[in-house]
């Protein structure tokens, strides 16, 4: 038993020896296999195709006719005519500068400046004495312009060109009516709105009505409201008293302006001539301005004679004051034969600058 014991405790003793002398096992170092990360190129983003947007051309068709108010009231007129008449003395001028093809006038009241007079395939319908009605047949126009001398025709003409649109730009400013002054401005001023609207003429409508209504204010600031003033309308050597109120050129102005009237007779007409007068009865009445119509100026005759002359040869006139001192003006020379909007526009200048000295 003694021998077993110590057999035991020496092999005990051997094995941990044998434990204590054993060295560590090392822990193997894994490396880790170097993954290489992908190249990763940014993607290409195509842009998308952006289709420019059809833009279909908006076509706007023109009107064939247009809404115009004459003297006889609503009319649908033919928007922009080819084979156009005017008989009116009041839209030559106008009709001329907007470039407005006519294929016939009343050549014989016309002035010989105007295009439509001195253009052969322009036909003569004549004057509005002796008209030759037939010519506006003849013509075979899709529009008639009637107006002032040849008003009288209207029912005439509609019934010789039935297939024709016929508007009468007419305005009374005679004694019929209460307010000729604002007649002859409205008169004009619709007019000229009216053939803007048939001609595609708006704009320029719209600057002659701008203008007219200026030289209207300028004139009325012009005038000082004291001094007198005496029209008249001179033919064939004589000087007619162009009453005031109403009737051609002059009368209507006297409200438009409010002018003090050097001289008042009884029974005073609205004659396009005047009233008869006397030198002596105007000298007497001393304006201090006067105003004058040459009628020859434009409808010359035989027995024509210069406005300007009859006044500054008559010995009876030279005291008076507007002679004395200068203060007379002259309507422009074709007035008679040309009120358009235009010539009022420069006649009312002309005041403006005279009376504003």
């Amino acid at each position: 038993m003694k021998k077993l014991f110590i057999f035991s405790i020496s092999l005990l003793m051997l094995f941990g020896f044998a434990a204590c002398s054993t060295s560590p096992v090392e822990t193997p170092v894994v490396e880790e296999p170097v993954v290489e990360s992908p190249v990763v190129e940014d993607p290409v983003v195509e842009e998308p195709v952006v289709e420019e947007p059809v833009v279909e051309e908006l076509v706007v068709e023109e009107p064939s006719t247009v809404e115009i108010t004459d003297i006889h009231g609503t009319i649908e007129a033919p928007f922009k005519p080819e084979r156009v008449i005017s008989l009116d003395n009041r839209t030559f001028q106008t009709l001329e500068e907007w470039g407005v093809k006519l294929v016939a006038v009343p050549k014989a009241v016309m002035g010989d400046t105007s295009i439509y007079v001195n253009d052969d395939s322009v036909m003569d319908i004549g004057s509005h004495n002796e008209p030759n009605l037939e010519v506006i047949a003849a013509a075979d126009p899709q529009l008639v312009i009637v107006g002032q001398r040849f008003a009288r025709y209207y029912e005439d003409i509609k019934t010789l060109v039935p297939n024709a649109v016929v508007i009468d730009l007419s305005f009374n400013v005679s004694t019929d009516v209460e307010n000729p002054g604002e007649a002859l401005v409205n008169g004009l001023k619709d007019s000229t709105i009216a053939l803007g609207k048939i001609f595609d003429k708006n704009a320029e409508a719209d600057k002659l009505v701008a203008d007219f209504d200026k030289s209207i204010e300028d004139s009325k600031n012009a005038y000082d409201g004291e001094s007198t003033i005496m029209t008249v309308i001179v033919s064939g050597g004589n000087i007619g008293f162009a009453a005031p109120g109403a009737g051609r050129v002059w009368g209507p102005m006297y409200e438009i302006f409010g002018w003090k009237s050097s001289l008042d007779i009884d029974n005073s007409s609205d004659d396009h001539q005047g009233d008869e007068i006397s030198i002596e009865a105007i000298a007497q009445s001393n304006p201090d301005w006067i105003f004058v119509l040459d009628r020859d100026a434009s409808v010359s005759t035989a027995d024509s004679v210069p406005a300007k002359d009859v006044i500054d040869n008559s010995p009876a006139l030279q005291n008076v004051t507007a002679v004395k001192e200068g203060q007379i003006v002259y309507a422009p020379n074709d007035t008679y034969i040309n009120e358009s909007i235009q010539t009022y526009i420069k006649l009312f200048t002309d005041l403006a600058e005279a009376l504003g000295k």
